[in-house]
Parts: structure tokens; sequence; C-alpha cells
């Protein structure tokens, strides 16, 4: 059974930092590409981060959280983080992992739009930025 969890979401002053977690189970996470996406209300979903399996390398980042947002994963964990420094209001938003099978042609392979190809998506965190 595929589950994706992400958690570590909560509130934080402008500035601030948190890390989400993304727990995966059920399938052969080392081979997936994992994306981070986010709805804030009354908006469309984004695509924030991805990475791709860990023999070829890759992140990419939305222009808006480049430079302060780092992606990484633990194979031997089945974790994905997303570090994300200097929060700004306009972050705030509910933020889901999600994960590409190999087998179809969506993966990591630039910045993530929306990550409408991924497969596998876990339940949200809110991320709420407020002074």
């Amino acid at each position: 059974d595929v589950q994706l969890q992400a958690f570590g979401g909560g509130l934080v002053q402008p500035g601030g930092s948190l890390r989400l977690s993304c727990a995966a189970s059920g399938f052969a996470f080392d081979e997936y590409a994992i994306g981070w996406a986010r709805q804030a209300p009354g908006k469309e979903r984004e695509g924030v981060s991805c990475i791709s399996k860990s023999s070829s390398g890759r992140k990419f980042y939305r222009d808006s959280v480049e430079g302060r947002f780092t992606i990484s994963r633990d194979d031997a964990k089945n974790m994905v983080y997303l570090q994300m420094n200097n929060l700004e209001p306009e972050d705030t938003a509910v933020y889901y992992c999600a994960a590409a099978d190999p087998r179809s042609h969506y993966g990591c392979y630039g910045p993530p739009a929306r990550l409408g190809g991924y497969s596998h998506w876990g339940q949200g965190t809110q991320v709420t930025v407020s002074s």
C-alpha cells in the first residue's frame, strides 16, 4: 500500500525556518523522483521543488524559493526533506509531497510546475508564515 505523509509544518514568523519531512512506504522509494507542491487558499497548486532518484542527482526549485529552500532525501530511511529558510508570508500554504512512478514520463527534469504527473500523493501539512 503506497503511502506518503508530510509533516513538520507550523506557524513561523517572517524570516524564520521550518523543515518539512515526507515519510514514504509501500514502494521502491529509491527509484522514484519526489516532489513538494503547495496550495494556498484560493490559489492553484504549484510545484515547489523536486529531487530525482539519488543516482541521477537532480534537484530543482521554483524561482520564488530558489536560494531559500533546500530539498534532500535519505533513501535508507525512505524520507525526503524540505528545509525552508527566510520564510515569507507568501510561502503560507498547505504543503504536499508526491512521488513520480519511474515507469511514467514524469520525474524531476526541471523546475516543477504543478507535479501533475506525479502518481502518489500524501496528505499535506500546513505552513503559516505570519507575525
